[in-house]
């Protein structure tokens, strides 16, 4: 009888959690390694929800992934008995003169098979009373889209690695001068290393990832919801992409409040800076919501969220092996588009691990630039 592969995932988070899982699943012996409990709130993964949409521009690639997540989400969803998944649909904001990656979404969801709905500005005000729609040319709808609860699905994504087999451990997994794996002042080692540490992994690897990444901080708000009116809430209104002001949203969950982000990228000291919002952005997502939810002026904020993103130039994720060790596969890149993706991503990292398959050429470490709005499945 062969041998089980023995297989190490640092990094607990839904890249690592997920990774773990399908390899536990493929029959390797996992250990799952994070400095704190998984689900801790310093990890981009954490939080509680996140917007689920298949929109990806041109790119059928992650149009494709998400539609195959969706069902996947779906089915742990079934498996847990946990709500993990809401399908209260997304709504993207085309602002007139800046929205190639709008126009270029419905020919890619006519291919790929994506249901969606195009409105004008007059028609998407009487679908979605809660919006102001002044400066959008148009929007789409698509209505098998919504949100996933973030914490939640890590928490149950551990639960079932933990069911399968899977050991977590505690302990800070660090790199020497030549970005080998320590633990405890040993070299980690196993057949297989996945490091899946978020945007932890560009001081991690300071000549390999560092070059391609930008770590942004990300300040989010959330909104109480009228006296005595449900409206703002997921059962009535979708999640929202807004481009043209450089800001998303999720409806109220769960009693969370309306959730806002205007994304000014703001600097982060991982180890040192305390996850809390900036003031002088108060100002900032307060003035945005009076100007597209008007109906939520003078509402509290009732919870604010500080969180980090890792960036690559392309926006494309990395799911690529260490080039001065072979046993080290690298994987996360673009938590600003991941979570979404978070099973999918996580068999596709088991296939490569275990030499099941290639990469995917979008997601080696070598050849990153820079794309456009037009070319970037983000939009950004």
């Amino acid at each position: 009888m062969p041998r089980k592969s023995e297989a190490i995932v640092v990094g607990a988070g839904i890249a690592g959690v997920m990774s773990a899982l399908e390899l536990a699943r493929r029959g390797a012996s996992v250990t799952l390694i994070d400095r704190w409990e998984p689900g801790h709130s310093r990890a981009a993964s954490t939080d509680y929800n996140r917007v689920f949409r298949a929109i990806s521009g041109r790119d059928e690639f992650y149009t494709r992934w998400v539609r195959d997540a969706r069902q996947r989400w779906l089915e742990m969803q079934a498996e847990t008995g946990q709500t993990l998944y809401y399908e209260c649909g997304a709504l993207i904001l085309a602002t007139a003169g800046h929205c190639d990656w709008e126009d270029a979404t419905p020919a890619t969801f006519d291919t790929v098979g994506v249901p969606y709905y195009r409105f004008s500005a007059d028609d998407a005000a009487a679908h979605f009373p809660q919006f102001d729609f002044t400066g959008i040319s148009y929007a789409l709808f698509e209505p098998e889209a919504g949100m996933v609860m973030a914490h939640r699905c890590v928490r149950a994504g551990l639960e079932l690695f933990e069911r399968a087999g899977g050991t977590v451990r505690r302990g800070r997994v660090v790199t020497d001068e030549n970005e080998r794996l320590m633990l405890d002042g040993k070299p980690l080692e196993a057949d297989l290393i996945v490091v899946a540490t978020g945007a932890w992994m560009a001081d991690m690897f300071p000549r390999t990832i560092k070059p391609i990444s930008a770590i942004i901080g990300i300040n989010v708000l959330y909104t109480s919801t009228p006296d005595g009116d449900d409206s703002f809430d997921q059962a009535r209104m979708p999640c929202w992409i807004d481009h043209g002001e450089g800001s998303f949203g999720l409806s109220s969950v769960e009693g969370s409040g309306v959730k806002a982000a205007v994304v000014i990228p703001d600097r982060i000291d991982l180890d040192n800076d305390e996850r809390l919002i900036k003031r002088e952005t108060l100002s900032r997502t307060r003035s945005y919501i009076r100007k597209r939810l008007p109906g939520l002026i003078g509402e509290r904020v009732v919870d604010s969220k500080f969180n980090q993103v890792i960036l690559t130039p392309d926006t494309h994720f990395i799911v690529d092996w260490h080039p001065g060790h072979d046993n080290v596969l690298l994987a996360g890149g673009c938590s600003g588009h991941l979570f979404k993706h978070g099973p999918v991503f996580g068999d596709f990292v088991a296939g490569v691990g275990l030499k099941e398959y290639g990469t995917a050429d979008r997601f080696k470490i070598a050849g990153r630039k820079k794309l456009s709005p037009r070319e970037s499945p983000s939009g950004r």
